[in-house]
């Protein structure tokens, strides 16, 4: 199996977030790659102009993505940006309250909150989700809004029947969310959102109560039923090792029922610790006999973890991700991620979600598939890409182009198995509810200007298209 390290991707200008310019195209290729080799050494076929990927998004969905991708990826925007959405996730008068003012309701409803999340109610949710697979991807992951960040409850006095009551109204919330998604479709738990009984749980990392217990497993079993999987958001330091050892628990719980995997836990490859955490998860789920789920990401509390858990520069950490996916889709050990076991070399059964705005991470990823289809390899792993809602589109939609291509290209037939599973992430609930989530998301993307405005560079170029194609320009 050729190492995805040599695969060369476009060369681009060392950014915040890595990526290379979002007007060039992940079906695309670049000079030296798999993929233009393929294209030059087939034999010559008619070729009709390829219709821009953003083109499938309507003109509304274009213009606010334009106006709040401006916003994100402009340094002195986002600042104020992101104090007036602190104001707004924690208001302290009733004219900040989105909860209490409709008119500021009605604005941040119509703006952020329509770009990144799926609605109040199940209505609003299905409407949002069939406008996303109408857009040719797979599905969504959804998440329910609610959540509670650590230390929020310290200093209070500890009340037993309001903690009670906030893991009921997070257990609620969860079960509708898994009502509301279709077959195939994930959905995002984060386990903080049970408030301040689940946080000391998870800071000293002990098992859940019974009562916690009893309504996670209430929830995997409806998720079973009704064909949903569901996936653990990774989050601050201070709780994971908790979160991961509750993962493992109820991975065991359900994986064990069936083919493949519907529990996923997530994995942050800025941490140092990534590679020997999965490579112990792994060897769990092969002495248990079931099939790891994993969605692997970068991270996101890049602000708040102490600095000596993660790699030192980020050109590591895209080492990390990178070298990672190639071991997970070639089920082969490498020098990145290495056994437990010394002198395994093939990884148990493994599904992987691939979640990433990084376009280069991305193609690699791509470049392994078509390698696979060329060959006419049995993938072996379940593979998902995933990005969020509102984020991303113009790396989403030509992933799901560039797979056809490829496919063409060397001559396999395009089948489920080989087709590209693109999914958008986003949560729903109501305004107030949303407002940690999207506060989450500006502050995130302080340390991602450069992503954010590759982004916002294809929507002002797919505008520009639109307004030659209506005056009759090319």
């Amino acid at each position: 199996m050729k190492s995805v390290r040599s695969v060369r991707v476009p060369a681009a200008t060392r950014l915040v977030s890595g990526t290379s310019s979002a007007r060039s195209s992940v079906a695309a290729g670049a000079p030296g790659t798999l993929w233009q080799q393929q294209q030059q050494s087939s034999s010559p076929r008619p070729t009709t102009p390829r219709k821009s990927p953003l083109a499938k998004l309507p003109l509304s969905s274009v213009l606010r993505s334009l106006m709040i991708l401006s916003v994100s990826s402009s340094p002195i925007l986002l600042k104020p940006c992101i104090y007036t959405l602190s104001l707004l996730a924690n208001p302290r008068s009733a004219l900040w309250d989105v909860s209490k003012n409709p008119l500021l309701n009605i604005l941040i409803k119509n703006t952020i909150y329509k770009q990144f999340n799926a609605g109040e109610n199940k209505t609003e949710v299905q409407q949002s989700i069939q406008g996303i697979k109408d857009l040719g991807c797979k599905g969504v992951l959804l998440g329910y809004a609610r959540e509670v960040l650590a230390g929020e409850d310290d200093g209070k006095p500890y009340d037993a029947k309001a903690c009670a009551a906030e893991i009921q109204t997070w257990l609620d919330g969860t079960l509708r969310t898994v009502d509301m998604a279709q077959e195939g479709d994930f959905v995002a738990l984060k386990f903080t959102g049970m408030g301040t009984d689940a946080h000391h749980l998870l800071k000293s990392q002990s098992p859940p109560s019974e009562f916690i217990d009893t309504g996670i497993l209430k929830i995997c079993d409806l998720a079973i039923s009704r064909g949903v999987r569901l996936l653990v958001d990774a989050e601050e330091q201070a709780v994971q090792h908790g979160i991961e050892e509750w993962i493992m628990k109820y991975q065991k719980y359900c994986n064990s029922k069936g083919k493949g995997a519907t529990f996923y836990g997530t994995y942050q490859a800025y941490l140092r610790s990534t590679p020997a955490t999965l490579a112990k998860h792994l060897e769990m789920s092969r002495r248990d006999g079931y099939t790891l789920g994993v969605k692997l990401v970068r991270g996101a509390y890049m602000k708040t973890e102490p600095r000596q858990l993660i790699w030192a520069e980020k050109e590591d950490t895209d080492k990390c991700y990178d070298e990672v996916v190639e071991a997970l889709l070639t089920r082969k050990y490498n020098t990145m991620l290495q056994p437990v076991t010394k002198g395994e070399t093939e990884l148990p059964p493994v599904n992987v979600i691939i979640a990433t705005h990084n376009r280069e991470s991305v193609q690699k990823a791509h470049v392994i598939r078509v390698q696979q289809a060329a060959r006419g390899e049995d993938f072996g792993v379940d593979l998902s890409y995933a990005q969020l809602q509102g984020m991303a589109d113009e790396v989403s939609l030509e992933l799901l182009e560039g797979f056809d291509d490829a496919e063409a290209s060397v001559g396999v037939a395009a089948s489920p198995q080989s087709a590209a599973n693109v999914y958008k992430l986003l949560t729903w609930g109501s305004v107030k509810e949303c407002m940690g989530f999207l506060l989450r998301r500006a502050v995130e993307n302080t340390e991602a200007v450069g992503r954010t405005k590759d982004s916002q560079i294809a929507m002002f170029g797919e505008l520009k298209r639109r307004c030659r194609s209506a005056f009759g320009g090319n």
